[in-house]
């Protein structure tokens, strides 16, 4: 009798072993499904950002265009003073 009971102890803590093994593959293979997902998307989004990065160069002559525009704010400030007259 204490024969059996020692051997049905063994089952169920071999069973228990079991599921937690079960659990942890689980969870291991969402985590790893969930990964190359991941870097699927993140591979798209390096391609889209690079697009983006392509389509949106600095611009030739930008600083010279801001420099105009400062010396006209600057001429129409001047002429501005000097038509109301302070």
């Amino acid at each position: 009798m204490l024969i059996a009971a020692d051997t049905t102890s063994w089952y169920i803590g071999l069973a228990l072993g079991l599921v937690v093994v079960a659990v942890a593959v689980v969870i291991v293979s969402t985590i790893l499904v969930l990964a190359a997902r991941i870097s699927r998307q993140a591979s798209t989004a390096v391609d889209a950002v690079e697009t983006v990065e392509a389509q949106t160069d600095g611009l030739s002559g930008v600083a010279k265009i801001n420099d105009s525009g400062v010396r006209i704010l600057q001429a129409a400030r001047a002429l501005r003073k000097t038509a109301v007259g302070h």
